[in-house]
């Protein structure tokens, strides 16, 4: 499994962003991740900005991560290619649907889910429950 570190997983967003932008040819995950960026016009200037790299993004500041953000959409993207967990699909279809076929914006209500899940099994110190995950999605719906 691949495990990247911040700054990785950084460099990978903002290499994948410059090659797109530059029409070099991309992996199939930068394509993707590019898909998603274009998505996301308010990160644009943090993704062309190397000394982004090394910034803090918190809460407390009133900010919201991109990269974290962008992670979090390249993870829902995989759940739903791979339907794990089971039932995440169907919810997000749910989803889709309420949104009038808004691809962005059921995506949202994953993500939301999927950051309070992260939160919640944090804050407990236990394994994500990926059954209150999905049941969190279908609620959204």
């Amino acid at each position: 499994m691949f495990n990247p570190t911040r700054d990785e997983a950084r460099r990978f967003m903002i290499d994948a962003w410059r090659k797109y932008r530059e029409n070099l040819p991309l992996t199939p995950l930068e394509t993707i991740f590019a898909e998603l960026a274009v998505e996301h016009p308010e990160y644009h200037p943090i993704l062309e900005d190397a000394d982004a790299m090394d910034r803090d993004f918190t809460p407390e500041d009133g900010q919201i991560n991109p990269f974290l953000h962008l992670s979090l959409h390249l993870a829902i993207h995989e759940q739903l290619s791979i339907d794990q967990p089971p039932g995440l699909r169907e919810a997000y279809d749910l989803c889709l649907a309420r949104h009038h076929g808004d691809r962005h914006a059921a995506l949202h209500d994953v993500l939301e889910c999927l950051g309070e899940t992260i939160y919640n099994a944090q804050k407990n110190k236990a394994p994500l429950d990926a059954q209150a995950y999905v049941e969190c999605v279908r609620r959204r719906a």
